[in-house]
């Protein structure tokens, strides 16, 4: 295998990787708070088809990307409303978010567009476009060195950048801030931050808006980015993926991402043997996308031990009076 074919490998593998990085960093600050996030699937779908319908009506991706955002915000400000303040169950209510994110999307999308819930190609405005480095070209030439940089490290969306940059800023504030610190001790021991004067509906709500916010690009990316515009379901269960990478990592910002590195590699892997022969028979397509998902359900099962979350996890807090 040679250099072009291993670079275009990785290359696809950051760009995979790139929604399932965000999502899962979105997941560790709610589960890191106690709220366990299954809605991070509906979070994204939401996201990705308002930024594809702001970014066709206005010609603009930025535009697009804030309104995903605000979308996604919104989504979880509902979903911490029904965990946090009512108290209700959080995985009903995360689940609740995906079926209400799948069903209104295709709903207005087809009553919006008239196109089978799906949103008008984007225009070239309307869609992030690759960033080229400083000395591009100029390397290119360079043997090894040259395709690294001009293809593995330039050439990239500028949500590429936004996630791998998210993860040493996840890890500074989780472990470096006063804020993490209240943070991580809300999801272990709620009555103790609230012994202390803090509040922990707040701090729980503060972690919940910060992964509509990390959402927000996860969704925004899959429409006006990676795609050029909104299909039916575009997430395909990356939020599973997502959740599934967290707990893989066991809810620590680095392994995180090196955890979603593995995902989407996996799922470049089978965008790359799609049409592969073993033993002169053709491997059917589907069993070869089906193979990120097994291989997620697989080293889950076998590779990760035992993985403990947050001990107060899933647990909705009442003040004592």
């Amino acid at each position: 295998m040679d250099i072009g074919v291993i670079v275009s490998i990785l290359d696809a593998t950051l760009r995979l990787s790139t929604p399932l990085l965000l999502a899962c960093l979105a997941g560790l600050y709610s589960e890191r708070a106690g709220v366990f996030d299954i809605g991070l699937e509906g979070k994204m779908l939401a996201s990705a088809f308002a930024a594809a319908s702001i970014a066709a009506v206005t010609g603009s991706a930025w535009l697009g990307l804030l309104a995903g955002i605000i979308v996604s915000v919104l989504t979880a400000s509902l979903q911490g409303a029904a965990a946090i303040s009512l108290k209700g169950n959080q995985l009903i209510a995360g689940v609740a978010i995906n079926m209400l994110a799948a069903g209104l999307t295709t709903f207005l999308g087809q009553q919006w567009f008239q196109q089978g819930g799906r949103t008008p190609p984007l225009q070239p405005g309307g869609r992030f476009t690759a960033i080229e480095l400083p000395f591009t070209q100029e390397l290119a030439g360079v043997p090894i060195l040259g395709p690294i940089y001009s293809e593995l490290i330039s050439g990239h969306y500028v949500l590429v950048y936004i996630a791998f940059l998210a993860v040493p800023i996840t890890a500074y504030v989780l472990y470096r801030t006063r804020f993490g610190l209240r943070l991580r001790a809300v999801g272990e021991n709620p009555k103790a931050v609230d012994t202390a004067g803090i509040s922990v509906t707040r701090l729980r709500y503060q972690a919940v808006l910060i992964t509509g916010v990390l959402c927000g690009f996860a969704g925004a990316y899959f429409s006006i980015a990676q795609g050029s515009g909104f299909g039916n379901d575009m997430t395909a269960g990356k939020g599973y993926i997502a959740l599934a990478a967290l707990i893989f990592a066991k809810w620590r910002p680095v392994p995180a991402m090196f955890t979603c590195l593995l995902f989407g590699f996996l799922d470049a892997l089978q965008i790359r043997l799609q049409g592969a022969r073993l033993g002169g028979i053709e491997i059917p397509v589907q069993a070869i996308q089906a193979l990120p998902y097994v291989l997620t359900v697989i080293l889950l099962a076998g590779f990760i031990g035992k993985a403990v979350g947050p001990k107060a996890g899933g647990v909705p807090y009442t003040k004592e009076r």
